[in-house]
Order: structure tokens, then sequence, then C-alpha cells
């Protein structure tokens, strides 16, 4: 097992901790991909995904539908997805993904917390490029009409880089470059293999040692970045 699953280990316990806060995010992807693709399901394959992972989060099929009939509506707000690059302290690098319908308030929020924290946001581009962007599947097991091994090999050819077991509950879970995610989602759909779950992460190329009163500094801004409701994800390259 490689790189990937070292990184969802250390992440499966931080991520999507609070359940209000799993369907705000949700709700955001729900309006994003509406606004996109439509309100149809079998036509919008983005929504697909969203709804499979509304399920994965036990969000209630009421909320769904009504996110839905929501976004519809043309006098619903679209969200913008705006990506921020910085520095916490000790050089840690870290990259804020949000959803937003205010650039100017969440532009606001995310340098506060930065000079608050004795970080530095910084500019596009300054440290993106030390991450891989990846897209991942998890998979229900017994959906595959063939074994691992044969499964793996069909993989190949959308450059999956890591396929293994997520032992907790026997799913799959397999990542690939963020380029891939349609071509994935197309195969795994017309084979009939269940997926449970879809997202886009960013894993670092390098990761930066620190001591644990370190740790505990770069931590507080990336609990406070994480505090914001227009904040969906942060990365950072040290070492858990």
């Amino acid at each position: 097992m490689g790189r990937a699953f070292e990184f969802r280990k250390a992440r499966k316990m931080k991520r999507w901790s609070a359940m209000a806060k799993t369907f705000t995010r949700i709700g955001k992807d729900i309006v994003m991909a509406v606004k996109e693709g439509g309100s149809n399901p079998e036509t919008n394959s983005r929504l697909r995904v969203v709804i499979q992972n509304a399920k994965a989060a036990n969000m209630p099929k009421d909320n769904v539908e009504r996110a839905i009939k929501k976004a519809s509506d043309k006098n619903t707000e679209n969200y913008k997805e705006v990506l921020f690059e910085g520095y916490a302290p000790h050089g840690v690098a870290v990259l804020v993904e949000t959803a937003t319908n205010n650039n100017n308030r969440t532009v606001a929020n995310v340098r506060a917390a930065f000079n608050k924290c004795n970080g530095n946001l910084g500019t596009s581009g300054s440290v993106a490029f030390m991450f891989d962007h990846v897209v991942n599947f998890k998979i229900k097991e017994e959906s595959l009409a063939m074994d691992l091994e044969e499964f793996e090999m069909e993989m190949i050819d959308f450059e999956v880089e890591e396929v293994f077991t997520d032992e907790e509950d026997n799913s799959i879970m397999l990542y690939a470059p963020f380029g891939q995610f349609g071509s994935i989602q197309k195969y795994l759909e017309e084979n009939n293999i269940e997926i449970i779950s879809s997202e886009f992460e960013r894993i670092p190329t390098t990761t930066t040692a620190l001591s644990d009163e370190q740790k505990e500094e770069v931590n507080k801004l990336l609990e406070k970045l994480e505090e914001d409701d227009d904040v969906n994800n942060v990365y950072h390259s040290m070492e858990e």
C-alpha cells in the first residue's frame, strides 16, 4: 500500500467530523452540480456523484431532494470554488478549498486566519505544485464481477495509481489523477460496479516533520480555517 493509503488513514478521523458541516458541504455541491448540468441525475454525472456522497454520509433523502429543488430555482445563488494557498508556521504548505457565494467575505476570513496564526497567505500557484490533485472512488467489493487483481489490470488504462481494500467496511478504494474522473466514473457505471462515494483530494508530494510543540502551532491555523463555513477542505504538508 502506498502514499494514498497512508494519506487517507491519517485524514480519516478528521474529514467531515461534524455532521452539520458535512450536510452544508453536500448542499453546496448539489447547488453547483444542478447549476452546471441540471436537476436530473440520469443526465448529470456530477449530480449522481453528489447524491452517492450524500447517501454515504447518511444525509436524509428528503434533505437531498429539497436541496435539488432549491438549486433548480433560478433565484438561488450559485457557489464559486476558490483555492487559497499559503504557508503555516515552520514552512508547512497549506491549500484551502472553498465554495463561496461571497468571495470578498471568504478572502477576508482566510487572510485573517493566516495572519492570526502566524501564517502567510500566498499567491496563486505558490504551493499548489507541492500537491498531487487526485480523485478517489470508493466502491462495493461485492459488485465486482472479477477478482481484485483483474480489476487492477483493467484500471491501468485509466492511470489508476493505487487500489486497496478499506478493511473497515471491506470496500475498495482507488486513486487516480484528477483528470481521469469522468472516464473512471463512466467505466464503473457501465460495468455495474456500485460507487459508494467519490471525492477529490490533494496529496502532498513531500511532508515536513515537526516537533509536538510545532505541530500545535500549525494545527491552530488548520482548525481556524476548518471552522469557516466557506471552507470545504484544508490540506497541508505537515507529517502526521
